[in-house]
């Protein structure tokens, strides 16, 4: 899961696959999302590791199927069922009636899949207020984009900052990464940098990246601190390219190489180790289901 956070959809598979061969189902799901991905398209791979997640009881591997038609094009059709989609209903209906948010988030899924959006973001927001916080961060999400203009209108992105709040509050740093931008478009400069910060400290690696370039070239951003430190900036930078191949990182330090001297570089370089394969591990925090 920690190369799934970075979109290295090859390396990932012979662990995922460790897994779903002992019957794992939520592995075979993303061996599927990774052979998708890498595929363009529902390859046959993708197909079968899809069913076996599907057999298995997940809903996202059923909403997969559905949304490639593999029932009517691959005749891997349910039992019991006219669609995907519907079984994936009949499963996480109950679940969600029962108070179960996980599953109140699904039927945002499934019934946008029903082309139902309204019943979808009902449930969506119900599972904001259970306090799941990636329903939190989604449901600020839409509340923020509502209007359909960028920039969104101020009010939309001042009723959104509590549920972005929310979820950053209980450690999602997805939502971390949002709140910041949130707040620098309310002009609060400290509370943007604050959670950026928080962000870099739970492994965002764009918020990390930031944090970087502030201490770099604090010029280049608008919301960086005054107290910079350069060495420190390129250590950052020069670790999280090494993990992640991130290429604003190597933007920064092919741009910016003037600022240090030959030995402030090299102090930089030694420094970088420090920040190398920290705890929590770099991420871009990909959902699950979405892309």
């Amino acid at each position: 899961m920690r190369l799934w956070g970075l979109h290295e959809w090859i390396e990932l598979q012979p662990y995922l696959e460790t897994a779903a061969e002992a019957g794992d189902a939520e592995a075979m799901y993303y061996l599927g999302e990774a052979n998708r991905l890498l595929d363009r398209g529902m390859s046959r791979e993708a197909i079968d590791w899809y069913h076996g997640a599907a057999l298995g009881g997940d809903p996202h591997a059923m909403l997969r199927l559905n949304w490639g038609m593999i029932c009517e094009l691959a005749d891997i059709c349910p039992e019991d069922h006219d669609s995907w989609v519907d079984k994936a209903l009949e499963q996480e209906l109950p679940r969600a009636r029962d108070g179960d948010p996980e599953a109140m988030l699904a039927l945002y899924s499934i019934y946008v899949a029903l082309d139902d959006a309204e019943e979808g973001r009902n449930w969506l927001r119900q599972s904001a207020k259970a306090g799941h916080p990636q329903a939190q961060d989604l449901w600020a999400s839409r509340i923020q984009e509502r209007s359909g203009e960028w920039p969104p209108p101020l009010e939309d992105v001042k009723a959104a900052e509590p549920w972005f709040r929310k979820a950053a509050e209980q450690g999602y740093a997805p939502a971390m990464n949002n709140l910041a931008g949130n707040l620098w478009r309310q002009d609060d400069v400290e509370g943007s940098w604050k959670w950026v910060v928080h962000g870099s400290e739970h492994g965002h690696v764009e918020n990390r990246t930031t944090y970087g370039g502030c201490h770099l070239a604090p010029e280049d951003l608008t919301y960086c601190p005054e107290d910079n430190d350069p060495i420190k900036g390129w250590a950052i930078l020069r670790a999280v390219y090494e993990e992640t191949r991130h290429q604003n990182a190597k933007w920064y330090l092919e741009e910016f190489p003037d600022l240090l001297t030959d030995e402030e570089i090299a102090e930089a370089e030694k420094l970088a180790e420090d920040w190398l394969n920290r705890d929590p591990p770099l991420s871009y925090f990909p959902p699950k289901y979405g892309f």
